[in-house]
Parts: C-alpha cells; sequence; structure tokens
C-alpha cells in the first residue's frame, strides 16, 4: 500500500515527464515495428521463393536476437551517434525473426490446392500473393508482428541509456537510486503500453484490407509529430549534457548542482554510465558526469570542472562487509586493513587508466601495484575444503581493480579460498546482495552510503557539513544498526562526482568550474 502511495505521488509529481517519456516510448516501438513491417515480411515473402536461403537468413535474424540488447547499443554508439538512431535500429534488428519466420510459415502454411486452384483461375504469381497466400497467411504473420512488438516495448526501455528517452529514464535511475516507486513508475506504463499495442494491432487483424491501409497510414503520418515532440525540447541550450541515470536523480548530484548553480537552462539527455565518456570524447555531448578518478579523463582529454561552491560530497571508498565473516575468520580483519590508507587519488587515477585506456587486466594491473609496494605474496596451498570469501564489485574498472587487490592479499595471507562476483552492476544490487549473503564484501564510497542507502534527512546532511570524517563516521554507525553491516578504514582516494566537459571547448568558452558553466548558461 505504502508502494502504491509512493507511485501515485511519483506520477503526480512527474506527470509533463512521464507524458514525453510515454510518447517518445510510443514513436520509438512504432518506427521500429514499421520499419520491422516493411524489410521482414518482403524478406520472408522472398525466402519462400528462395528456400535455399532460409537456413541462412533465419540464422543471422536468430543470432541478432541473441545479442544482448546494451552490447548492441554501445556498438551502434559509434557509427549513429547517441539519441533515436541506434534505438530504432536495435529495435528493428530484433523484431526481424519473429516476423520473418511468421510470414514464411503463414505463407508455406496455405494449402496447395488453392495454391493451384487460383493459377488455373489465370491469376499471376503477383494475384496469386495479394489474393489468395498473404490474405490466408495474415493469422500467423500477425502474430509474429504482434510479438515483436511486444518484445519491441520492453527492449525499448533500454533506449534511455543511449539518450533516445522513453520509459526506461524513470526505471534505470530507479534500480540507481533504490527506488521503487520510480522503477514502477516506467515499468508499469511500459507494460501497460505492451498490452495496448498487442490488443490494437489484434484489432487491427480483424479488419477489411481497405481499414488496414488506413491505419498505416494514419500511423506513418503520426511519427513525424511523434519526432518532433521528442527533439523539440532538446534543441535548446548552447550546450548539451549527458547524464548517468543515478546522477540525474540523486538530490545530492544534479538536483543539488541545479540548485547550487543554476544549471536550469542546461538541457540533458539520460545516458549509460559506460557510454557517457565517449559520448563526450566524441562530440554527440558537451557536459557529462562522471568520477574523479577515472582513467578516462586523462585518456578522453576531459577537464574537470571545479566544484567551488563544494555542493558535492565526498566519496572516499573503503570496504563494506558482513560481521559474520570476520567473526568466522578474524585473520581478515588485518587482510583488509593493508590497503587503508594506501591508495591517493593520483594512484587511482592512474591505474584506473591502465584498464580504461590501456586496456591492461584489471589483475594485472592490482599485482603489479601489490608488488611495487611490497605487499604481494604469493597464493597459498589450499587445504581441501577451505571455506571461501566472496567479493563482489559494481560494473566499472576501479572497482574491478580493487576485488583483484583484495582478493591476492586474501590467497597471500590466508588459507581461504576467493571467489569474485564482479560487474553485479549498480550499487542497490551490490547492495542486497552483501545482505542477503550472496556475497561477503564489496568497496562502496561514503558519499553513496550516505545518499544513496541511508537517505537521511536535510537537516542531518547539514550537519555533517561535508566533512570527510563526519560522514564516514555516520555512515559506519548507521550502517551498523540499520543493516548490521560493517565498514573498514577508508583506502586513502576520494572518488567523488564531477561535472567534465573537452579540454579544448571548456578552454575556448573559458569555463574551469562550475560557477563559470552556469554563468556561461545564464548569459
Amino acid at each position: 500500500m505504502k508502494t502504491l502511495t509512493e507511485l501515485l505521488a511519483f506520477w503526480r509529481d512527474h506527470l509533463d515527464k512521464l507524458g514525453q517519456q510515454t510518447l517518445m516510448h510510443v514513436a520509438l516501438t512504432a518506427a521500429a515495428l514499421l520499419l520491422g513491417v516493411a524489410v521482414g515480411v518482403p524478406l520472408g515473402i522472398w525466402l519462400t521463393r528462395h528456400r535455399r536461403w532460409q537456413g541462412l537468413v533465419l540464422g543471422a535474424a536468430g543470432v541478432l536476437q541473441t545479442v544482448p540488447s546494451i552490447a548492441l547499443l554501445g556498438f551502434l554508439i559509434p557509427l549513429l551517434g547517441i539519441g533515436a538512431a541506434p534505438a530504432i535500429l536495435a529495435l528493428l534488428l530484433y523484431s526481424l525473426l519473429p516476423i520473418i519466420r511468421n510470414t514464411v510459415a503463414g505463407i508455406e502454411s496455405v494449402d496447395p490446392a488453392v495454391v493451384e486452384a487460383a493459377r488455373g483461375l489465370g491469376f499471376t504469381d503477383g494475384q496469386v500473393l495479394r489474393r489468395v497466400q498473404l490474405p490466408l497467411a495474415l493469422p500467423v504473420l500477425m502474430a509474429g508482428i504482434r510479438t515483436a512488438t511486444v518484445i519491441n516495448v520492453g527492449v525499448a526501455t533500454l533506449a534511455a541509456y543511449v539518450a533516445a528517452g522513453g520509459l526506461g529514464e524513470f526505471i534505470f535511475g530507479g534500480i540507481a537510486l533504490n527506488n521503487p516507486a520510480m522503477i514502477l513508475a516506467g515499468a508499469v506504463p511500459a507494460a501497460a503500453l505492451a498490452l495496448a499495442f498487442d490488443g490494437g494491432l489484434g484489432w487491427l487483424e480483424r479488419q477489411s484490407a481497405r481499414r488496414l491501409r488506413a491505419a498505416g497510414g494514419a500511423l506513418l503520418l503520426a511519427l513525424p509529430l511523434l519526432a518532433a515532440a521528442y527533439w523539440l525540447p532538446r534543441a535548446t541550450g548552447r550546450l548539451q549534457a549527458g547524464f548517468s541515470p543515478e546522477f540525474v536523480g540523486r538530490a545530492d548530484c544534479l538536483p543539488g548542482l541545479t540548485r547550487t548553480y543554476h544549471l536550469r537552462r542546461l538541457p540533458s539527455v539520460v545516458l549509460a554510465p559506460a557510454l557517457v565518456y565517449e559520448a563526450a570524447r566524441d562530440g554527440h555531448v558537451d557536459v557529462i558526469d562522471g568520477y574523479s578518478t577515472d582513467g578516462r579523463i586523462r585518456a578522453y582529454g576531459l577537464r574537470v570542472l571545479q566544484d567551488d561552491r563544494h555542493a558535492l560530497p565526498p566519496y572516499f571508498a573503503a570496504p563494506v562487509l558482513r560481521p559474520q565473516l570476520l567473526r568466522a575468520h578474524p585473520e581478515l580483519g588485518p587482510v583488509f586493513d593493508q590497503l587503508s590508507g594506501q591508495l591517493s587519488d593520483s594512484a587511482m587515477t592512474t591505474l584506473n587508466y591502465q584498464v580504461d585506456y590501456l586496456h591492461r587486466e584489471p589483475r594485472a594491473v592490482a599485482l603489479g601495484w601489490l608488488h611495487r609496494h611490497g605487499l604481494y605474496r604469493a597464493p597459498r596451498p589450499l587445504p581441501p575444503g577451505a571455506p571461501v570469501v566472496r567479493l563482489g564489485s559494481k560494473i566499472f574498472a576501479e572497482q574491478y581493480i580493487l576485488i583483484e587487490m583484495y582478493a591476492a592479499l586474501i590467497r597471500g595471507n590466508t588459507n581461504l579460498g576467493v571467489q569474485t562476483k564482479t560487474g553485479l552492476g549498480g550499487t542497490t544490487i551490490c547492495f542486497e546482495a552483501l545482505r542477503g549473503g550472496k556475497i561477503d564484501m564489496y568497496p562502496e564510497y561514503t558519499g553513496t552510503g550516505l545518499q544513496v542507502l541511508l537517505q537521511p534527512s536535510a537537516a542531518v546532511l547539514d550537519s555533517l557539513g561535508g566533512r570527510p570524517a563526519a560522514v564516514y563516521q555516520y555512515v559506519r554507525a548507521q550502517f551498523a544498526r540499520r543493516y548490521g553491516l560493517e565498514w573498514r578504514a577508508p583506502l586513502g582516494f576520494n572518488n567523488d562526482y564531477c561535472l567534465l566537459m573537452r579540454q579544448g571547448q571548456a578552454g575556448q568558452l573559458g569555463i574551469a568550474s562550475i560557477s563559470q558553466l552556469g554563468r556561461y548558461l545564464g548569459r
């Protein structure tokens, strides 16, 4: 009941954005559907006349169906940039298999005797296709189109990761922020759209050919209007920003910066965290969010804009673990503490650079650092049935490096086995895995623990004042009290959120701080 109340309140507070996202979701799905029909149906018809190609074409379409959606979108960005184009192409590729397969199956299911009778009446091949085969195959063909449409409504949520809009903006923002109401705010309308599309296509299936053509024409005329509704809000402003879902939704990130620095004239789109740096480097956006120790800042020639009003809280990294782990294996406490205070901002940036830009394996980078600092020891032989410590990480290079460091320290200093579960996703996934006993430890950041997981009142935030020691002590005490989890001492570096621009553009515009960005936007 509480979640329902929060969902209704969220919809009420974000009604305009909900309408815009729903409209764009419909536009993406409709455009991909029309293109899928335009490509898939003729191709399916061609395959019924050239059967030797069926295995190859249907096999290729099946392979496309198995490619992970976010991977396909990431591959298309260098070719098409960000926005609707890569999203529509990805949806088109996902729609081909059911449309082509059902077109082939529908036409080949027509009774050969009926086809021969039509030829006996003097029908040409084209007339047989239009007047006999397609009408009789229509139920099977429409089933393929309806399947493709329902799939595309779901996959279209990922379009938010490439700045194409849609209901995925709410979903991924909610996941990043551990906000069930926000997740449902996008998921429920997406499910309703899937049902509406399926029902509408079912109704069209029962109509005459003349009505089918009229409906298709109306949809074609509506698409330019939907496209205009999408592009016009993005056509304003001299600079374009691309932000990750978590940065957009967190109170201490974009909302806080907007209030502090008056950034309301900065139009922004939502991008997958893994794509924001590439989008800035390639010139698709001008301002992005990032992390101050990210190696791609140096690699891509980006400038960190100074947070001269100290609006962003500290983000010192530290291991978070289940106390049961230390009670069972007290020797792990000193092992975890070997990294405490040992990694500076510049050291972590250099390590990230080696992985993000030089494409070195995180394990090799981690072991190299341990060797240089005299912390590496060869792994001990494990006794039979040795207990296993499960280490988790989020899905970016820095976390992979830290996990490999801890894994090497455990193997070299204890008689315990290690299992690493890297790339678990965002904060919520790692945190819930830790609470649920699926992992025993993962590296977290004080600012993330404060703002995303604890979500204290404004009065508490004001009392902490962004002081690193005060934030750490508060987070440590509250995690122990609320969740029964323990924070060890910080590692030494502060990987805080920041705004980034390309060096050349920032220099040309005279922007070195967020205040200067705000003044530039206000001109």
